[in-house]
């Protein structure tokens, strides 16, 4: 419960940050754009990414190319798929929307020290890893 519970108050936190930063983006917006900012990807990758059904994920790049944020390329390996990357004015709108993000998880670590942080990120890992695997 404690972790639904810090999600639950992360993904409110992000959103409100990026509310009072000027950009209407909810948390699944938020995630896709930080994936993409390390490259293209493809719709199935990114809902995965996001937690949300392809149909969902469809949606949700709809909107952001609808606002010039992203765009969809022809995968040139597959005919039949599509590449999603940012647009120069979706680089430009993840470079200040990173800044958020980097602001929350400043305050969700806020009287931490750098060991510590070092300490949490591993833990949490290393859970994650553990329910990950085949023998969970």
């Amino acid at each position: 419960m404690l972790l639904r519970e810090i999600r639950a108050a992360f993904w409110t936190q992000m959103e409100s940050e990026l509310r009072a930063a000027g950009h209407h983006l909810n948390f699944s917006q938020f995630i896709t754009l930080k994936h993409l900012a390390e490259g293209t990807a493809s719709v199935t990758d990114l809902a995965g990414i996001a937690q949300l059904n392809p149909g969902a994920m469809t949606r949700l790049l709809d909107k952001l190319e609808q606002r010039g944020i992203v765009a969809r390329v022809a995968d040139p390996t597959d005919r039949r798929a599509l590449r999603i990357h940012l647009t120069e004015a979706g680089i430009a709108t993840w470079n200040e929307i990173n800044h958020c993000g980097q602001r929350v998880r400043e305050r969700a670590t806020r009287g931490m020290d750098d060991a510590d942080r070092d300490t949490l990120t591993r833990l949490l890992t290393q859970v994650r890893d553990n329910l990950s695997s085949p023998e969970s």
